[in-house]
């Protein structure tokens, strides 16, 4: 993958897995970013194959989505949890080492 997937796209990666049925709205009301940015995360994963979009019809009046990882998603979502996690643990070994000196 050449785009570089940011905590905020990993975030909302998380939130789809764990409700496929959700609106951008609760995405955005979940993961505390605006709707702009959830809107444009998800054109983000959808571009590079990380999540599909199927719509259905809810009520006669309103149409909805469902957002599906992918495979592809799957496996870069586990990939980029674990890089992530490594980094944090990198940070939090420096911190602890920092604040054993004083």
């Amino acid at each position: 993958m050449n785009k570089k997937i940011t905590e905020d796209v990993l975030e909302v990666m998380h939130l789809i897995q764990q409700d496929s049925h959700t609106s951008q709205r609760k995405l955005s009301t979940k993961s505390g970013l605006s709707l702009g940015k959830v809107n444009y995360c998800l054109k983000a994963l959808i571009d590079v194959g990380f999540i599909k979009i199927e719509n259905f019809t809810n009520s006669k009046k309103k149409l909805n989505y469902m957002y599906i990882i992918t495979p592809k998603g799957i496996r870069e979502k586990t990939a980029i949890t674990k890089e992530f996690i490594a980094k944090k643990q990198v940070e939090f070994d420096q911190l602890s080492v920092y604040l054993n000196k004083k």
